[in-house]
């Protein structure tokens, strides 16, 4: 079931919802059903591993005691 943020057109309450397939989201504060479906931002999941080496250089330009492709980040 995919979160969507909405704003009401009615009283303009700003909110995030779980939506299924069958339902039609409304207003937690009016209860309206007149919506604007705001672009969403999303995160994913990463290893801290992926997060570390997304800065830094090709393989061979750390200076990793065990050689080129050694360490644990390229």
């Amino acid at each position: 079931m995919p979160i969507y943020e909405y704003a009401c057109r009615n009283c303009g309450q700003e909110f995030e919802t779980l939506v299924r397939s069958d339902t039609v989201p409304d207003c937690p504060g009016c209860h309206s059903v007149d919506l604007e479906k705001k672009l969403s931002v999303f995160a994913t999941a990463g290893s801290t591993a992926e997060a570390a080496s997304a800065g830094a250089g090709a393989c061979g330009s750390c200076p990793h005691a065990g050689g080129p492709g050694a360490c644990a980040l390229h």
